[in-house]
């Protein structure tokens, strides 16, 4: 089941933001930490991203679906800049000192001073800052959002996003830690897009003003 590929107006830069998260919405399992981002069995929420199975301790095996592919290729092919957390960015083990986008990367985080040398990542002090950093990096593309869940929280709350994509993995992971953990706004969704896989399903929605 696919959507059909969402239009992009030239020249305009969309801010767009995107995360996995189970049927009940958890977005990690439980003792999420250095070394093991996605917490205690979360590798099961990004079996889209590697085509099947895989653990902290073994290499992916498999190949992305092309519903997987395709989603991931169209949404990133747009973007000129990411913004993501400081809580992600140290439980993915700073990636190595490797910038994984290959494009102008902002790390949110109050220890701005903590910012590695180089220019890999940008550590930027708020969201309301990374976002319109990115969006001057980015030029005449898109923004990406990767989160964690509090950052895209804390954009969605600073009517940053213009674009939401939910990605559910056919899993109940019964705890851990929940997208909209402690959200209180009200904010309307329209739908603009559904893709599905075998390991998940894409859901896209228009972000409008809070209710």
């Amino acid at each position: 089941m696919s959507s059909r590929p969402r239009r992009r107006l030239w020249g305009m830069t969309k801010v767009l933001a995107g995360i996995t998260t189970s049927v009940d919405g958890y977005v990690a399992g439980p003792d999420d930490r250095d070394g093991q981002g996605l917490g205690a069995g979360g590798e099961r929420l990004h079996y889209w991203v590697f085509g099947g199975p895989w653990s902290y301790d073994n290499e992916p095996s498999g190949d992305t679906t092309p519903q997987d592919a395709g989603w991931l290729e169209d949404t990133m092919k747009g973007v000129g800049a990411v913004v993501g957390g400081r809580l992600t960015y140290e439980a993915a083990g700073r990636w190595g000192d490797r910038n994984p986008w290959g494009l102008p990367f902002f790390i949110v985080t109050h220890r701005t001073g903590d910012q590695p040398d180089g220019d890999a990542f940008v550590f930027v002090d708020g969201v309301e800052d990374a976002v319109a950093r990115a969006r001057e990096a980015a030029g005449d593309k898109d923004v990406h959002v990767m989160g964690g869940a509090d950052v895209i929280r804390q954009a969605l709350a600073a009517g940053l996003v213009d674009e939401l994509t939910i990605i559910v993995a056919p899993l109940i992971l019964g705890g851990g830690k929940q997208l909209f953990e402690g959200f209180t706004q009200s904010i309307e969704l329209e739908h603009i897009g559904l893709r599905q896989s075998p390991f998940a399903t894409f859901i896209d929605y228009r972000v409008g003003a809070a209710a």
